[in-house]
Protein backbone atom coordinates (compact mmCIF):
# COMPACT_ATOMS: atom_id res chain seq x y z
CA UNK A 1 0.00 0.00 0.00
CA UNK A 2 1.36 3.41 -1.01
CA UNK A 3 1.05 6.11 1.65
CA UNK A 4 -0.19 9.61 0.96
CA UNK A 5 3.02 10.97 2.55
CA UNK A 6 6.52 10.64 1.10
CA UNK A 7 8.24 11.25 4.45
CA UNK A 8 6.88 9.59 7.61
CA UNK A 9 9.30 10.11 10.45
CA UNK A 10 10.24 11.43 13.88
CA UNK A 11 13.32 13.35 15.00
CA UNK A 12 15.37 10.49 16.49
CA UNK A 13 17.30 12.78 18.79
CA UNK A 14 20.23 12.76 21.16
CA UNK A 15 21.89 15.80 22.75
CA UNK A 16 24.82 13.66 23.92
CA UNK A 17 25.76 10.61 21.87
CA UNK A 18 28.13 9.01 24.39
CA UNK A 19 25.59 9.30 27.22
CA UNK A 20 22.54 8.12 25.25
CA UNK A 21 23.79 5.66 22.67
CA UNK A 22 23.42 1.90 22.85
CA UNK A 23 23.50 0.16 19.47
CA UNK A 24 21.05 -2.62 20.28
CA UNK A 25 18.57 -0.29 21.98
CA UNK A 26 18.81 2.17 19.08
CA UNK A 27 18.00 -0.62 16.62
CA UNK A 28 15.03 -1.64 18.77
CA UNK A 29 13.76 1.95 18.72
CA UNK A 30 13.94 1.96 14.92
CA UNK A 31 12.04 -1.34 14.82
CA UNK A 32 9.39 0.05 17.18
CA UNK A 33 8.91 3.17 15.04
CA UNK A 34 8.37 0.97 11.98
CA UNK A 35 6.09 -1.60 13.64
CA UNK A 36 3.96 0.72 15.77
CA UNK A 37 3.99 3.98 13.81
CA UNK A 38 4.47 2.96 10.16
CA UNK A 39 7.50 5.21 9.61
CA UNK A 40 9.39 4.94 6.33
CA UNK A 41 12.21 7.34 7.24
CA UNK A 42 14.60 7.64 10.17
CA UNK A 43 15.67 11.20 10.93
CA UNK A 44 18.89 11.23 12.94
CA UNK A 45 19.14 14.50 14.88
CA UNK A 46 22.07 15.61 17.05
CA UNK A 47 23.64 18.89 18.08
CA UNK A 48 26.88 20.82 18.15
CA UNK A 49 27.18 23.67 20.65
CA UNK A 50 28.45 27.21 20.89
CA UNK A 51 29.06 29.02 24.16
CA UNK A 52 26.56 31.86 23.70
CA UNK A 53 24.63 33.57 20.91
CA UNK A 54 27.57 35.81 19.99
CA UNK A 55 30.18 33.05 19.86
CA UNK A 56 31.76 32.37 16.50
CA UNK A 57 33.31 29.03 17.45
CA UNK A 58 31.12 25.92 17.10
CA UNK A 59 32.01 22.80 19.08
CA UNK A 60 31.18 20.07 16.60
CA UNK A 61 33.77 17.56 17.73
CA UNK A 62 33.68 15.60 20.99
CA UNK A 63 31.84 12.83 22.81
CA UNK A 64 28.51 14.67 22.54
CA UNK A 65 28.63 14.17 18.78
CA UNK A 66 28.01 10.91 16.92
CA UNK A 67 30.62 8.18 17.00
CA UNK A 68 31.00 7.81 13.25
CA UNK A 69 31.51 4.05 13.25
CA UNK A 70 28.38 3.53 15.37
CA UNK A 71 26.46 6.08 13.32
CA UNK A 72 27.37 4.29 10.07
CA UNK A 73 26.22 0.99 11.53
CA UNK A 74 22.88 2.51 12.53
CA UNK A 75 22.35 4.06 9.10
CA UNK A 76 23.15 0.70 7.50
CA UNK A 77 20.62 -0.96 9.78
CA UNK A 78 17.92 1.51 8.75
CA UNK A 79 18.78 1.00 5.09
CA UNK A 80 18.60 -2.79 5.54
CA UNK A 81 14.96 -2.24 6.59
CA UNK A 82 14.33 -0.33 3.32
CA UNK A 83 14.03 2.94 5.25
CA UNK A 84 15.08 6.34 3.96
CA UNK A 85 17.53 8.30 6.11
CA UNK A 86 17.61 12.00 6.94
CA UNK A 87 20.54 13.51 8.86
CA UNK A 88 19.92 16.70 10.83
CA UNK A 89 23.05 18.32 12.32
CA UNK A 90 21.68 20.91 14.76
CA UNK A 91 23.22 23.72 16.81
CA UNK A 92 22.40 24.68 20.39
CA UNK A 93 23.68 27.38 22.73
CA UNK A 94 25.31 26.28 25.97
CA UNK A 95 23.96 29.11 28.12
CA UNK A 96 20.37 28.05 27.43
CA UNK A 97 19.36 30.74 24.94
CA UNK A 98 17.54 29.54 21.85
CA UNK A 99 19.58 29.13 18.65
CA UNK A 100 17.23 31.51 16.84
CA UNK A 101 18.94 34.41 18.64
CA UNK A 102 22.38 33.74 17.13
CA UNK A 103 23.18 36.97 15.30
CA UNK A 104 25.95 39.49 14.61
CA UNK A 105 26.34 42.99 13.16
CA UNK A 106 25.53 42.95 9.45
CA UNK A 107 28.53 45.18 8.78
CA UNK A 108 31.88 44.16 10.26
CA UNK A 109 32.98 46.17 13.29
CA UNK A 110 36.56 45.92 14.60
CA UNK A 111 36.91 43.81 17.77
CA UNK A 112 33.34 42.49 17.48
CA UNK A 113 32.27 38.95 16.48
CA UNK A 114 31.68 38.62 12.75
CA UNK A 115 29.38 36.65 10.48
CA UNK A 116 32.37 35.51 8.43
CA UNK A 117 33.94 33.81 11.45
CA UNK A 118 30.70 32.13 12.50
CA UNK A 119 29.94 30.83 9.02
CA UNK A 120 33.51 29.56 8.66
CA UNK A 121 32.96 27.37 11.69
CA UNK A 122 29.46 26.36 10.56
CA UNK A 123 30.75 25.45 7.08
CA UNK A 124 33.38 23.15 8.62
CA UNK A 125 30.67 21.44 10.65
CA UNK A 126 28.21 20.93 7.79
CA UNK A 127 30.77 20.01 5.15
CA UNK A 128 32.21 17.34 7.45
CA UNK A 129 28.79 15.73 7.77
CA UNK A 130 28.07 16.30 4.09
CA UNK A 131 31.03 14.07 3.24
CA UNK A 132 29.93 11.52 5.85
CA UNK A 133 26.39 11.48 4.43
CA UNK A 134 27.65 10.92 0.90
CA UNK A 135 29.76 7.98 2.07
CA UNK A 136 26.75 6.49 3.87
CA UNK A 137 24.11 6.98 1.17
CA UNK A 138 21.97 9.37 3.23
CA UNK A 139 18.87 10.55 1.38
CA UNK A 140 18.42 14.08 2.79
CA UNK A 141 20.48 16.50 4.88
CA UNK A 142 18.72 19.20 6.87
CA UNK A 143 21.40 21.89 6.72
CA UNK A 144 20.15 24.02 9.61
CA UNK A 145 17.37 24.24 12.15
CA UNK A 146 15.52 27.35 13.34
CA UNK A 147 18.53 29.65 12.92
CA UNK A 148 16.19 32.60 12.47
CA UNK A 149 18.86 35.24 13.11
CA UNK A 150 20.88 33.89 10.18
CA UNK A 151 18.06 33.46 7.64
CA UNK A 152 18.66 36.85 6.01
CA UNK A 153 22.31 35.99 5.24
CA UNK A 154 21.35 34.71 1.83
CA UNK A 155 24.79 34.87 0.24
CA UNK A 156 26.42 32.75 2.95
CA UNK A 157 23.66 30.12 2.88
CA UNK A 158 23.80 29.87 -0.90
CA UNK A 159 27.57 29.37 -0.77
CA UNK A 160 27.18 26.58 1.81
CA UNK A 161 24.61 24.85 -0.39
CA UNK A 162 26.86 25.20 -3.44
CA UNK A 163 29.81 23.69 -1.58
CA UNK A 164 27.70 20.86 -0.14
CA UNK A 165 26.53 19.90 -3.61
CA UNK A 166 30.16 19.43 -4.67
CA UNK A 167 30.59 16.61 -2.14
CA UNK A 168 27.06 15.33 -1.52
CA UNK A 169 24.66 13.98 -4.17
CA UNK A 170 21.53 13.62 -2.02
CA UNK A 171 18.76 16.11 -1.34
CA UNK A 172 19.06 19.25 0.81
CA UNK A 173 16.62 21.28 2.86
CA UNK A 174 16.64 23.85 5.65
CA UNK A 175 14.33 23.61 8.68
CA UNK A 176 13.10 27.17 9.10
CA UNK A 177 11.19 28.13 12.21
CA UNK A 178 7.41 28.43 12.50
CA UNK A 179 5.98 31.59 10.86
CA UNK A 180 9.25 32.09 8.92
CA UNK A 181 8.55 30.17 5.71
CA UNK A 182 8.01 33.38 3.71
CA UNK A 183 11.14 35.05 5.09
CA UNK A 184 13.66 32.58 3.67
CA UNK A 185 14.58 33.89 0.21
CA UNK A 186 16.88 31.08 -0.92
CA UNK A 187 14.46 28.14 -1.13
CA UNK A 188 15.15 27.96 -4.87
CA UNK A 189 18.64 26.58 -4.14
CA UNK A 190 17.27 23.67 -2.06
CA UNK A 191 15.34 20.50 -2.93
CA UNK A 192 12.65 20.81 -0.27
CA UNK A 193 11.06 23.57 1.76
CA UNK A 194 10.68 22.50 5.39
CA UNK A 195 9.71 24.14 8.65
CA UNK A 196 8.77 23.62 12.28
CA UNK A 197 5.00 23.27 12.39
CA UNK A 198 4.22 24.20 15.98
CA UNK A 199 1.02 26.03 15.15
CA UNK A 200 -1.74 26.50 17.75
CA UNK A 201 -4.79 24.27 17.72
CA UNK A 202 -7.62 26.06 15.96
CA UNK A 203 -5.24 28.03 13.72
CA UNK A 204 -3.56 25.20 11.83
CA UNK A 205 -5.70 25.54 8.69
CA UNK A 206 -4.93 29.26 8.36
CA UNK A 207 -1.21 28.64 8.70
CA UNK A 208 -1.28 25.87 6.10
CA UNK A 209 -2.99 28.23 3.67
CA UNK A 210 -0.24 30.79 4.28
CA UNK A 211 2.55 28.23 3.81
CA UNK A 212 0.95 26.93 0.62
CA UNK A 213 1.46 30.31 -1.04
CA UNK A 214 5.22 30.12 -0.35
CA UNK A 215 5.40 26.55 -1.65
CA UNK A 216 3.57 27.51 -4.83
CA UNK A 217 5.90 30.46 -5.38
CA UNK A 218 9.00 28.27 -5.33
CA UNK A 219 7.40 25.11 -6.76
CA UNK A 220 9.23 22.84 -4.31
CA UNK A 221 7.99 19.89 -2.27
CA UNK A 222 7.32 20.69 1.39
CA UNK A 223 7.45 18.74 4.63
CA UNK A 224 7.36 19.58 8.32
CA UNK A 225 10.87 18.91 9.65
CA UNK A 226 9.48 19.37 13.15
CA UNK A 227 6.07 19.58 14.72
CA UNK A 228 4.10 18.10 17.57
CA UNK A 229 2.69 18.87 21.00
CA UNK A 230 3.56 17.81 24.56
CA UNK A 231 1.17 15.59 26.48
CA UNK A 232 0.45 18.43 28.90
CA UNK A 233 -2.69 20.38 29.76
CA UNK A 234 -3.12 23.53 27.60
CA UNK A 235 -0.04 22.68 25.51
CA UNK A 236 -2.03 22.86 22.27
CA UNK A 237 -2.45 26.63 22.66
CA UNK A 238 1.30 27.12 22.12
CA UNK A 239 2.78 23.73 21.23
CA UNK A 240 6.27 25.19 20.84
CA UNK A 241 6.34 26.18 24.54
CA UNK A 242 8.55 23.43 25.92
CA UNK A 243 8.43 24.95 29.44
CA UNK A 244 4.99 23.41 29.88
CA UNK A 245 6.71 20.02 29.97
CA UNK A 246 8.25 21.16 33.27
CA UNK A 247 5.39 23.09 34.82
CA UNK A 248 2.17 21.77 33.29
CA UNK A 249 -0.16 18.92 34.24
CA UNK A 250 -0.09 15.62 32.37
CA UNK A 251 -2.72 15.19 29.63
CA UNK A 252 -2.47 12.62 26.87
CA UNK A 253 -5.86 13.77 25.63
CA UNK A 254 -4.45 17.25 24.95
CA UNK A 255 -1.67 15.78 22.81
CA UNK A 256 -4.09 13.44 21.02
CA UNK A 257 -6.59 16.16 20.15
CA UNK A 258 -3.81 18.40 18.84
CA UNK A 259 -2.40 15.71 16.55
CA UNK A 260 -5.91 14.78 15.42
CA UNK A 261 -6.54 18.31 14.12
CA UNK A 262 -3.03 18.68 12.73
CA UNK A 263 -3.20 15.41 10.78
CA UNK A 264 -6.75 16.00 9.57
CA UNK A 265 -5.86 19.42 8.22
CA UNK A 266 -2.52 18.46 6.66
CA UNK A 267 -4.02 15.39 5.01
CA UNK A 268 -6.29 17.71 3.01
CA UNK A 269 -3.31 19.62 1.61
CA UNK A 270 -1.65 17.95 -1.37
CA UNK A 271 1.44 20.15 -1.12
CA UNK A 272 2.51 18.51 2.16
CA UNK A 273 4.94 15.64 1.53
CA UNK A 274 5.32 14.49 5.11
CA UNK A 275 6.51 14.98 8.66
CA UNK A 276 9.43 14.50 11.02
CA UNK A 277 7.56 14.96 14.28
CA UNK A 278 9.28 16.11 17.48
CA UNK A 279 10.55 13.99 19.05
CA UNK A 280 11.72 10.43 19.58
CA UNK A 281 14.63 10.36 22.06
CA UNK A 282 17.35 7.89 21.16
CA UNK A 283 17.22 6.88 24.82
CA UNK A 284 13.48 6.25 25.02
CA UNK A 285 11.39 4.50 27.68
CA UNK A 286 11.46 0.71 27.44
CA UNK A 287 7.94 0.13 28.77
CA UNK A 288 4.68 1.96 29.39
CA UNK A 289 5.42 2.57 33.07
CA UNK A 290 8.47 4.64 32.06
CA UNK A 291 6.76 6.74 29.38
CA UNK A 292 7.74 10.41 29.32
CA UNK A 293 4.78 12.23 30.86
CA UNK A 294 4.12 15.84 29.81
CA UNK A 295 6.74 15.37 27.10
CA UNK A 296 6.70 15.66 23.28
CA UNK A 297 7.50 11.93 23.06
CA UNK A 298 4.57 9.87 21.78
CA UNK A 299 5.88 6.41 22.66
CA UNK A 300 3.37 4.33 24.64
CA UNK A 301 0.85 7.19 24.56
CA UNK A 302 -2.71 7.47 23.22
CA UNK A 303 -1.59 9.53 20.21
CA UNK A 304 0.60 6.73 18.87
CA UNK A 305 -2.39 5.06 17.19
CA UNK A 306 -3.64 8.05 15.20
CA UNK A 307 -0.15 8.86 13.92
CA UNK A 308 0.19 5.25 12.79
CA UNK A 309 -3.16 5.45 11.01
CA UNK A 310 -2.27 8.61 9.09
CA UNK A 311 1.22 7.35 8.29
CA UNK A 312 -0.46 4.34 6.69
CA UNK A 313 -3.11 6.27 4.72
Amino acid sequence: MTSRFEIRSFNFITWNWKRDFDIENAKKEIDYQVEKCNVNTITFAFSAYQEHCYSTYIKWKGSHMPNLEQFSELISYAKSKSLKVIVKPMLNVEDGYWRAYIRFFDEDVPCEPKWSDWFKSYYEYLLFYGKFCEENNVDIIIIGCELVGTDHREEEWRLLIKNLRKIYSGKLTYNCDKYQEHNVKWWDSLDYISSSGYYPKGKIRDQLNRIEKVVNEYNKPFFFAEGGCPSALNASKNPNDWTITKNGADSEDEQYEYYKEFLEETYKKDFISGFCFWDWPMKSPLNEKEKLVKDYSIKFKKVEKIISEYYNK
